[in-house]
């Protein structure tokens, strides 16, 4: 049986350490973010997500990763800066952290084990582009890019994993938001 997420203990991107046990009962989307990736315009549909929605028991989580061609280089205050001042984001961040490897958090050694694949977009062909430019994941489960995303039931168990080029104001990722919501 998948485990919880809810017992995690991370640390917000202000440097205090925390238990994602103070999101039970919220449905969540878990994304690996960073600053200076083709896919950084998501932000602010991510944040369109967390105020739409987010009086209804539900919040993106950010987490900032510089395991990407180092998309990711700036301190914790830098991106916190970053993100509020260019795209207005208002949703809960976190310090940087790895997604991949020996170092991967232990938040994401549980979404990957819980979710090992991610669903793409139709003929998304994100996959292909990245492993012709020698980019493919190490491991299949391994976090493709920036911006992979992990919808979390409002009990703690990971309900999808969708890749980085799908999008948050993609049907199939707001469809099973709006489906989460009603559980």
């Amino acid at each position: 049986m998948q485990k919880t997420i809810l017992n995690t203990q991370v640390t917000n991107i202000d440097g205090e350490d925390i238990s994602l046990e103070k999101y039970a009962g919220n449905v969540l989307l878990i994304v690996n973010v960073a600053s200076k990736c083709g896919l950084t315009p998501q932000y602010e549909q991510l944040e369109n997500l967390q105020k739409a929605w987010g009086e209804r028991g539900f919040a993106v989580l950010g987490f900032p990763c510089n395991q990407f061609l180092g998309q990711e280089p700036g301190s914790e205050d830098e991106i916190k800066t970053y993100c509020a001042t260019t795209w207005g984001v208002t949703f809960p961040m976190f310090s940087k952290i790895d997604v991949n490897g020996d170092a991967r958090h232990p938040l994401y050694q549980k979404l990957i084990a819980a979710a090992p694949a991610a669903v793409a977009p139709q003929a998304s062909g994100f996959y292909a582009r990245m492993a012709s430019k020698g980019r493919a994941p190490l491991y299949p489960d391994d976090i493709l890019w920036n911006f992979e995303k992990f919808l979390v039931g409002r009990d703690g168990h990971v309900v999808q994993r969708f890749s980085p080029d799908m999008t948050p104001d993609d049907p199939i990722v707001m469809e099973s938001i709006k489906l989460a919501l009603e559980k």
